[in-house]
C-alpha cells in the first residue's frame, strides 16, 4: 500500500510563518534604523557673529578663533503672556548630548541692556520687537550664541499641567494676592500641593503678596524654574506615555519655533537618556534691582562676576571660557538705597 506525502506538521509550518514574521519585522526595524541615520540628523549650530571672523560652515569648527564643543546647542526659551507679545519668562538652555547635561538659567526681565536701536534699557525692551531682536539682544548681553528659539503662550502651560492631571510642588511661601485689574487672585499656602493648570499658572505669575511680603522677581522665576522641571518629570514619566497625541495638539497650537520636524525628532530621542534628577540645573542671574541706568529706575544690575561664572558653567558652547570682552553686563548710573 503506498502512502501519501504528508506536508509539514501544524508547529513545523507556525514554526515557518514565525521565522518569516521575525524576517519580515526585523527588515523593516534595519529600514527604520537606516532610514533614522539617513534623516534624523544632529541639528546645525550658530557661528558667533564676529565681525571679519574666519567663519567656516556651522559644524561647530573654527569660527573667528573660537571652537564650538562637539554635540552642544543653545536655545531661547520665552513665556508669552495671554498672546499680547510680553513676554513673561525669558531663559537661556545649554543641552550637551555627549554629557547629557542640561543648563537653564533665568535672566531678570529688568535687566540692563544698552543697544542703539531702543533708549528702553531693559531687556524686556525688545520683546515688543519680536523673536529676532530678543535672541539678538540676549547674544550680545550672554556673549554667546543662540542656536534655536522656543517661544511658549501661557496658555500651552495650563494645558500641558491639566494634560497630565495635575502636577505635586511645594509652593515656597504663602501667597495672598488680589489684583482685580489683571483679574488675579492669588491664593496658596505655603507647602506642598497639587495643582491643576490654572493653579500652577497662579503660582508662577505670583511676585508679591498685598502688603508687599512674598519674593522678588529672582524668587519667582527661581519658582519658575522649579515648577517648570516638576511639570517636565511629570511629562516624561512612563504613566504618561499614552499622551503623546495630547501633548503633540499643545505643541501645535501654543508653541512657535525655528527647530524643524527633523531636529525636535533628534532632542527627543536624545532626551530619552536624560536623567532629569541629576542631569538638569538651573539657575537665575543674580543682582540687585535697585539700579537706575539713563534715568530709568528700578533696573536689574546683574553681578558681573557671578553672571561669567553661571554662564560658563552652565551655557557656554565654547571649549574656551567666555570672558568679559565677549558679554556685555552694564554697569548701573546709582541705586536706590
Amino acid at each position: 500500500m503506498r502512502r501519501t506525502r504528508q506536508g509539514p506538521s501544524f508547529l513545523a509550518r507556525l514554526g515557518i510563518g514565525l521565522y518569516n514574521a521575525l524576517v519580515v519585522v526585523s527588515a523593516i526595524i534595519v529600514a527604520c534604523y537606516a532610514a533614522y541615520q539617513i534623516f534624523v540628523r544632529p541639528p546645525a549650530v550658530q557661528p558667533p557673529d564676529i565681525p571679519d571672523s574666519s567663519q567656516t560652515d556651522v559644524s561647530g569648527q573654527e569660527q573667528g578663533g573660537l571652537k564650538r564643543r562637539d554635540q552642544v546647542w543653545t536655545f531661547l526659551l520665552m513665556g508669552t503672556d495671554d498672546g499680547n507679545g510680553n513676554a513673561d519668562t525669558l531663559m537661556v538652555a545649554m543641552y550637551d548630548v555627549k554629557q547629557q547635561k542640561v543648563g537653564v538659567v533665568s535672566i531678570p526681565r529688568d535687566t540692563i541692556v544698552d543697544r542703539a536701536w531702543s533708549r528702553y534699557p531693559k531687556i524686556n525692551g525688545a520683546y515688543s520687537k519680536g523673536v529676532d531682536r530678543v535672541r539678538e539682544e540676549v547674544s550680545y548681553l550672554l556673549g554667546i550664541p543662540i542656536d534655536y528659539y522656543i517661544k511658549v503662550d501661557i496658555k500651552a502651560f495650563v494645558a500641558l499641567v491639566d494634560e497630565v492631571d495635575g502636577v505635586d510642588f511645594n509652593v515656597p511661601v504663602d501667597m495672598d494676592y488680589d489684583d482685580p485689574w489683571q483679574n488675579l487672585s492669588i491664593h496658596y499656602k505655603k507647602g506642598m500641593q497639587h495643582l491643576n493648570g490654572q493653579q500652577a499658572l497662579e503660582v508662577v505669575r505670583f511676585r508679591h503678596n498685598n502688603d508687599m511680603s512674598g519674593y522678588s522677581d529672582v524668587g519667582r522665576t527661581q519658582t519658575q524654574q522649579a515648577l517648570l522641571t516638576a511639570v517636565a518629570k511629570k511629562v516624561l514619566s512612563w504613566n504618561n506615555v499614552t499622551k503623546i497625541g495630547g501633548f503633540v495638539d499643545i505643541f501645535a497650537n501654543y508653541v512657535d519655533t525655528d527647530l524643524d520636524a527633523t531636529d525636535m525628532a533628534y532632542f527627543a530621542s536624545q532626551a530619552l537618556y536624560l536623567d532629569l534628577n541629576t542631569g538638569v540645573s538651573t539657575k537665575t542671574l543674580e543682582g540687585r534691582g535697585d539700579a537706575t541706568y539713563k534715568g530709568y529706575t528700578w533696573c536689574y544690575e546683574l553681578d558681573k562676576d557671578k553672571a561669567l561664572a553661571d554662564i560658563n558653567a552652565m551655557l557656554n558652547p565654547y571649549t574656551t571660557t567666555v570672558t568679559d570682552e565677549m558679554a556685555h553686563i552694564m554697569k548701573a548710573d546709582s541705586y536706590a538705597t
